[in-house]
C-alpha cells in the first residue's frame, strides 16, 4: 500500500485564501521582521477555522517563510491557541490561589457538573468550552470567570451557571467590564489578531477596586516622586534610599557597588 503524500500547502477555498492573504499582509506590515507577526496570524487563522488547523499552520508557515514545525511549536505553547474544535464561548474559571480560596474551585466544579464536561472539553452542542485558568490578572475581583476573555467579576456558582445557560440559549450576555455583550470565540480571535471590532468604547473599563488608589491620590493631590505635571499637587515624598542589604535602591558606597555588571574572571566570585 502506498502512503498518501503529506499535506504541504494550505487547502482553503479561493475566497477564504484571498481574504486571509490580504489580512496576513496587513499583519506582517506591522513588524520590521515579518515572522514577528506569527502570534496575531495564529489568531487570524483561528478566527476563520475556530481553532488552529493543519491548514492554518501551513498558511502561517507559507506567509512567514518558516517551517510548519516552527508554527506548531508556538501554537502548542500558548493556551489561547486551540488545536481541536473549540466552543463558541470559552469559559475560563480562575482556580489560582486567591480565586480558589474565594470560591473558584467550587465554581469550576459546579459548571463541570452542569455542563457535563471537564477542563478543556466542549459541550455536545458546541456552545461552551470549559477551562481552568491559572490567573486572569484580576485578583481584586476574585473569584473571576472569563468568557472569550471578557471579565465576569465576583462570581458565585449560581451566577456562573446563569451566565452559561444564557449563552447556550443564544442571549446577549454583558460582562462586568468591557464590551456591552460577549462576542463569539471566532470574533474575539479576529480582534486579538489586531483587527478592531469598533467596540472598545463600550461598557466599563477599570472597576472601582482598581481605581481606588488613583482616586485617593487625586483627592489628596498626591503625585509620584519627581512628578511636577499635576497642577497644585505636592510630591508624595523623596525616593527611598535603602540600607545595605535592603531591596530598595541605594547609592553606591563600596567598590563592589560600582563593579556590578562588569565582566569577572572565571572563579572570581568563589574567592
Amino acid at each position: 500500500m502506498t502512503a498518501e503524500p503529506a499535506q504541504t500547502r494550505a487547502s482553503y477555498d479561493a475566497e477564504t485564501l484571498a481574504s486571509l492573504t490580504t489580512d496576513a499582509a496587513e499583519i506582517m506590515a506591522r513588524y520590521p521582521d515579518p515572522r514577528s507577526g506569527l502570534l496575531p496570524m495564529l489568531h487570524l487563522v483561528q478566527s476563520v477555522d475556530g481553532y488552529v488547523t493543519r491548514d492554518g499552520i501551513l498558511f502561517c508557515a507559507e506567509q512567514l517563510g518558516i517551517t510548519a514545525a516552527e508554527v506548531s511549536a508556538v501554537a502548542t505553547f500558548y493556551t489561547q491557541y486551540k488545536r481541536k474544535p473549540n466552543g463558541k464561548y470559552t469559559v475560563g474559571v480562575c482556580t489560582n490561589t486567591l480565586c480558589a480560596v474565594m470560591g473558584g474551585d467550587a465554581i469550576f466544579d459546579e459548571l463541570s457538573d452542569r455542563l457535563g464536561v471537564g477542563h478543556d472539553e466542549t459541550t455536545e452542542d458546541g456552545a461552551i468550552t470549559l477551562e481552568r485558568v491559572e490567573c486572569n490578572a484580576a485578583c481584586d475581583y476574585a473569584p473571576v470567570m472569563m468568557v472569550n476573555w471578557e471579565f465576569f467579576d465576583n462570581q458565585t456558582p449560581e451566577s456562573a451557571v446563569d451566565v452559561t445557560e444564557r449563552l447556550r440559549a443564544g442571549e446577549d450576555v454583558a460582562p462586568t467590564r468591557g464590551a456591552d455583550s460577549v462576542c463569539s470565540f471566532k470574533q474575539m480571535s479576529r480582534v486579538l489578531a489586531g483587527f478592531p471590532d469598533g467596540r472598545a468604547h463600550e461598557g466599563v473599563g477599570a472597576g472601582e477596586p482598581t481605581l481606588a488608589g488613583v482616586r485617593i491620590a487625586r483627592e489628596h493631590g498626591w503625585t509620584a516622586p519627581g512628578d511636577t505635571s499635576a497642577p497644585g499637587g505636592e510630591p508624595a515624598g523623596e525616593a527611598l534610599t535603602g540600607e545595605p542589604g535592603s531591596s530598595a535602591e541605594r547609592r553606591p558606597e563600596t567598590p563592589a557597588d560600582t563593579e556590578v555588571g562588569k565582566d569577572k574572571k572565571p572563579g572570581e566570585d568563589a574567592r
